[in-house]
């Protein structure tokens, strides 16, 4: 049978790094598991793997899809698994990598069947989302499936626009579609989880982050500026740079803001990935990198 062996981990914590080792060690193939660099066009704001990471071992899911394309945690699952059952796969073991808790619960467990979404019906939520707001669009997802609206942060703008984008595609509500058990997967799935400290961790952050900016984020961020309205660009780092770029706020100020909100995002992360208890973790504090890969080898039996 074949393993899926899942690396994961909250932003800047070296994943990339470990992957190239353990994908030439293992000889396989690394399937991105980040939803932001899959998208061509943006290498550094999504800190993509370099050309020269990429030319030592085969990437999937890196720069496949233009800014403007639709994709899911639904799409990847069926991409991922399309990917794993191929006959030109080599190899026993598949290597998954990345920080996207979606697309990994979507490999791993199984996403709902969700239809799919008509672009009338896309655009319109859209367009009422700028001129009423999401407290209007929240309370319609209540009146369509007071089930899902209470569990749902009335907050979170991608969730209530999908829920409710299900609702009227469907006229059913979202909360029928989700899934009580998780699917059978014709492989093993060995999750290995990268920690540091919270002080490490987020003095690498930082560390990242003016990397970033060295290496030309602004610029990135103002050849993009025509298609800002892109669920693509809506990610830290990008919509910081575009205030910036309106006159609204000073560069320094917008740095510090995407320091601070990658942080939020890692303890997000960790927080959905302390959950799993199927993940055994290794502390990239306390393990070297030819350590971690002895162990992650062992758990693998190779």
């Amino acid at each position: 049978m074949k393993t899926l062996l899942v690396l994961l981990g909250p932003t800047a914590v070296g994943k990339t790094d470990l992957a190239i080792d353990l994908a030439q060690r293992l000889h396989t193939d690394i399937i991105s598991a980040d939803s932001r660099q899959i998208y061509r066009g943006i290498p550094i704001g999504t800190s993509a793997p370099t050309p020269e990471q990429q030319a030592l071992v085969r990437h999937h899911f890196v720069h496949t899809l233009p800014l403007d394309a639709y994709y899911s945690a639904a799409m990847y699952e069926r991409d991922v698994l399309n990917l794993l059952g191929a006959p030109t796969w080599a190899g026993n073991t598949a290597l998954m990598a990345g920080g996207s808790m979606l697309y990994i619960h979507a490999v791993c467990h199984g996403m709902d069947d969700i239809p799919t979404i008509r672009d009338d019906i896309r655009s319109q939520l859209h367009s009422r989302l700028q001129t009423e707001g999401l407290e209007a669009l929240y309370a319609q997802l209540t009146r369509l499936d007071p089930q899902y609206a209470n569990a749902c942060d009335p907050k979170n703008t991608r969730r209530v626009l999908h829920a409710l984008e299900v609702c009227l595609q469907s006229g059913r509500p979202f909360s029928a579609f989700r899934k009580e058990q998780p699917a059978q997967r014709p492989f093993r799935i060995v999750k290995i989880g990268l920690t540091r400290s919270r002080a490490n961790l987020f003095a690498r952050i930082n560390e990242r982050v003016d990397q970033m900016m060295a290496d030309g984020l602004l610029d990135e961020a103002r050849t993009l500026l025509p298609q800002r309205h892109l669920n693509a660009l809506n990610t830290v780092g990008y919509k910081e740079l575009f205030r910036v770029l309106d006159g609204q706020w000073p560069l320094p100020m917008a740095v510090e803001r995407i320091k601070k909100n990658t942080r939020v995002y890692a303890k997000k992360q960790m927080t959905w990935f302390s959950r799993d208890d199927d993940i055994t973790w290794i502390d990239l504090d306390r393990t070297s990198a030819p350590d971690a890969l002895r162990q992650i080898t062992d758990i693998l039996g190779e």
